[in-house]
C-alpha cells in the first residue's frame, strides 16, 4: 500500500512538473465567425512566429497544448486582422468564449489573469477610438452647417478631453500593474497609426518604472530586454532634444573679440577682415611669450605690408604690467587686454589652456590654423604670402 501511494505521488509530481512546462487553451466559437481551423503564434517582440493550428469541430470547439517555460505573448486567430492576444503563463488553463463576428469583437476569458488585462486594455482603447471617430465625423459635418465658429471649438475640446482620458486610464493601469508584462502593451498602445496614447514627454517616467519593475520580475524575458533598449534609446533622444532646445534658445555666440588697446581705443577683431590675422593670447609675465614676441616682430615687419596683422590679447591681471611690456618691447601690432582678466570671456570661448595660444584667420575671417609657433608659423606665413 505504501509502495502504491509512493508511486502515485511520483506520478502526480511528474504530471505537475509537466504541466508547468505547458499551458492549455480551450475555446468555443458561438458567433457567426465559422472557420475550419484556428492557429496560435508566439510573439517574438513584434513578429508572430507560428506554433500550431487546431481544427474547430461542429460545436465550434478547439483546443491547444503549448510548450512554455516562461510567461509570454501569443496571438490566437484566423489571420493577421482577426485575432486576439494572449499573455499566458506556464501551467495556465485558459478558457475562451467567442460570440462576435470577429474574434476580437466580443469574447470572454478565464484562467489567465494576464490575458484578461490585455483584453481590458484592448476593449478600453477600442471604445475611445470609436468615440474619436464619432467626434471627427461630427466635426466634418459641423463645418458645413451654420454656427461652426461655436460648435467647432466645442468638438475640438471634447476630442482632446477623450484623448486625455484614455491617457489617464493607461497610466492608472500601469501604476497598478508594474510587475505584469501587460503593462508593456499599455505603454505602446496607439490611438492612431501616428499617435501613441502616452504622448507626453513626461510619460517617459512610466517607461522607466515598468522597465525597472519587470527587470526584477522577468530578467530573462526578451520583451523586457527590448523594453530596456527602447528606454535607453528614448532617454538618449530626450537628452538630445533638450540639448538642441537649449542650444537654440542660447544667444548667438560670435568669436569676435572687441577689446580696448593700450591707447584706450576699442577694436573688434572683425574690423580686420580682408587681412590675414594672427589672434594670439599671451601674458607679459610668461617668459615664453616674451621670446615669441621677438619672432613675431620679425614676421610682422616682413608681412605687414602684404596684409598681415596681429591681434594680441593680454591675460595679465595687472594693467600696468601689460602696458609696460608693450611699450618696452615696442610691439607694433594691435595689443588689447581682456575687459576682466579674472573672467576672461574670450580666452574661455577660444578654449585657451596655456599661453601662448594662437589662431590664424584668412582674409574672409575663417580660422585656417591654430597653435602654430616658431618654425611652423614661419612655414605657414611663407605659404600664405609667397
Amino acid at each position: 500500500m505504501k509502495r502504491l501511494f509512493f508511486f502515485l505521488s511520483l506520478v502526480i509530481l511528474y504530471s505537475g512538473c509537466k504541466n508547468e512546462g505547458t499551458f492549455t487553451v480551450k475555446g468555443t466559437i458561438n458567433g457567426e465567425n465559422k472557420k475550419r481551423s484556428i492557429s496560435i503564434s508566439r510573439l517574438e517582440i513584434n513578429t508572430p512566429v507560428f506554433i500550431d493550428s487546431a481544427k474547430i469541430n461542429k460545436k465550434g470547439e478547439f483546443s491547444f497544448r503549448v510548450k512554455s517555460t516562461e510567461t509570454d505573448f501569443y496571438q490566437l486567430g484566423f489571420s493577421t486582422s482577426d485575432f486576439i492576444t494572449l499573455l499566458a503563463e506556464p501551467g495556465e488553463k485558459i478558457g475562451l468564449q467567442f460570440e462576435g463576428k470577429t474574434l476580437f469583437e466580443k469574447y470572454t476569458v478565464t484562467g489567465s489573469p494576464g490575458t484578461e488585462k490585455l483584453q481590458y486594455l484592448d476593449m478600453t482603447l477600442d471604445l475611445t477610438k470609436k468615440r474619436l471617430d464619432s467626434l471627427r465625423l461630427a466635426y466634418t459635418e459641423a463645418q458645413e452647417k451654420p454656427g461652426f465658429e461655436l460648435s467647432g471649438p466645442l468638438l475640438e475640446s471634447e476630442y482632446n478631453e477623450a484623448v486625455k482620458t484614455q491617457r489617464i486610464k493607461n497610466i492608472t493601469f500601469i501604476i497598478a500593474n508594474t510587475t505584469s508584462l501587460a503593462s508593456i502593451k499599455a505603454l505602446y498602445q496607439k490611438i492612431s497609426p501616428d499617435a501613441y496614447v502616452l504622448y507626453d514627454p513626461k510619460d517617459l517616467q512610466f517607461l522607466k518604472i515598468v522597465t525597472d519593475s519587470l527587470k526584477l520580475a522577468y530578467p530573462n524575458s526578451k520583451h523586457v530586454q527590448a523594453l530596456e533598449r527602447d528606454f535607453e534609446k528614448e532617454l538618449g533622444q530626450m537628452y538630445a532634444s533638450r540639448l538642441e532646445k537649449l542650444t537654440r534658445d542660447l544667444p548667438e555666440t560670435k568669436l569676435d573679440p572687441n577689446l580696448v588697446d593700450v591707447n584706450g581705443r576699442r577694436i573688434a577683431l572683425s574690423s580686420l577682415k580682408g587681412k590675414y590675422v594672427l589672434l594670439t593670447f599671451w601674458s607679459a609675465r610668461a617668459e615664453v611669450c616674451l621670446r615669441e614676441n621677438l619672432q613675431l616682430k620679425e614676421l610682422y615687419k616682413k608681412y605687414n605690408k602684404k596684409g598681415f596683422e596681429i591681434y594680441q590679447i593680454s591675460l595679465d591681471e595687472n594693467e600696468s604690467d601689460w602696458k609696460t611690456a608693450v611699450k618696452f618691447d615696442e610691439l607694433p601690432w594691435i595689443s588689447v587686454r581682456e575687459d576682466d582678466p579674472l573672467d576672461p570671456k574670450n580666452a574661455i570661448l577660444y578654449n585657451v589652456k596655456s599661453v601662448p595660444t594662437n589662431y590664424l584667420y584668412d582674409r574672409e575671417g575663417n580660422i585656417v590654423a591654430s597653435n602654430i609657433h616658431e618654425r611652423n608659423l614661419v612655414i605657414k606665413l611663407e605659404q600664405v604670402f609667397n
